[in-house]
């Protein structure tokens, strides 16, 4: 993975409280690196359901609120079960 240098400034308390609990052997950088990628998954997440519940209010919209299908499902079950 390549890598790039950028400069960020932290609330001194942050960056403290983030030193002390880092590992013995990672780095800081790491630390960071690792904080930024989970936050990145976490919003990329976060965005994916919404534009479920967006195609979902959308779908619901065009055709309502469908019925309980289990009931055909059993049925079709049955007729296709020629022991029955």
């Amino acid at each position: 993975m390549q890598r790039e240098s950028i400069t960020i400034r932290f609330p001194s308390d942050l960056l403290a409280q983030a030193k002390s609990l880092k590992g013995g052997t990672e780095s800081f950088n790491d630390l960071v690196v690792q904080a930024l990628d989970q936050e990145v998954r976490r919003r990329q997440a976060f965005a994916a359901h919404k534009r479920i519940q967006m195609r979902r209010q959308t779908v619901l919209k065009r055709t309502g609120v469908q019925t309980d299908s289990a009931e055909l499902v059993r049925e079709l079950r049955v007729e296709d079960d020629p022991s029955a």
